[in-house]
């Protein structure tokens, strides 16, 4: 089996090749990708996506016109600071105190963290839905990231939080070209998903991994801790 790192460099590499990756470029980032927008549009018709209230999303530029929708749809929005390098790190958007220009400046990342309301973890509410984005993905569910780890952290601290459990869905919106036919590593700290919508439709995956059950202590190393205020927090608690 690969490693993580050589699947991110091949999907990177034959999205640069075949023209699909869109502004800036895929290397080193969840790519945005040609259909971006169709793709968000397809997991909006799905009916889980339809039955939800709130939903944690991430801000990659490939999932901006699904939390457009969302916030169009009037749901509430859960968003992380970048790298979570807040005490309070995640911030929530509540559509029905936005106007207008409001919305369409809170699907960007920076426009989320302007319009956002700052919250402890225990105010936030129950998260019925996950958007993340992904470098790679197949068919049984497993999902390779850019490699930071943050959305599985996120993901974790909501846990941990109480806010999501096992009926919340966790979807990706990709290319493609970026869901691979082989096996992809998988740790205990990786998130899986239950949905892969692309630009064509939106595919329900049999999961064949368990979820985290919160933050796994002993995957993370002392500085990644002291960089993150609030697992350094959590740590010393």
């Amino acid at each position: 089996m690969r490693s993580k790192d050589s699947v991110r460099k091949e999907v990177w590499k034959a999205m640069d090749r075949e023209g699909v990756a869109r502004f800036p470029g895929a290397d080193g980032r969840i790519p945005n990708f040609a259909g971006a927008r169709l793709a968000a549009e397809k997991l909006a018709a799905h009916r889980l996506w339809k039955r939800s209230r709130t939903i944690k999303v991430n801000p990659d530029s490939p999932q901006t016109q699904a939390r457009r929708i969302a916030l169009e749809e009037g749901k509430t929005l859960v968003v992380a600071v970048p790298r979570l390098r807040d005490m309070h790190p995640f911030r929530l958007l509540e559509p029905r105190k936005l106007n207008d220009k409001q919305k369409r400046e809170a699907a960007t990342i920076k426009g989320a963290l302007r319009h956002g309301k700052v919250v402890a973890d225990e105010e936030l509410p129950d998260i019925d839905f996950v958007l993340t984005g992904s470098v790679a993905v197949n068919l049984s569910g497993a999902r390779v990231g850019k490699g930071g780890g943050y959305s599985d952290l996120e993901y974790g601290l909501l846990i941990e939080a109480g806010k999501i459990d096992d009926h919340t869905t966790v979807a990706t919106t990709a290319h493609p070209i970026q869901i691979v036919r082989e096996h992809l590593p998988v740790t205990d700290h990786d998130l899986p998903v239950d949905l892969i919508a692309t630009p064509r439709a939106v595919i329900e995956v049999e999961r064949q991994y368990p979820r985290p059950r919160g933050i796994l202590w002993n995957h993370l190393q002392p500085p990644q801790i002291r960089e993150i205020p609030i697992l350094e927090r959590m740590g010393y608690a």
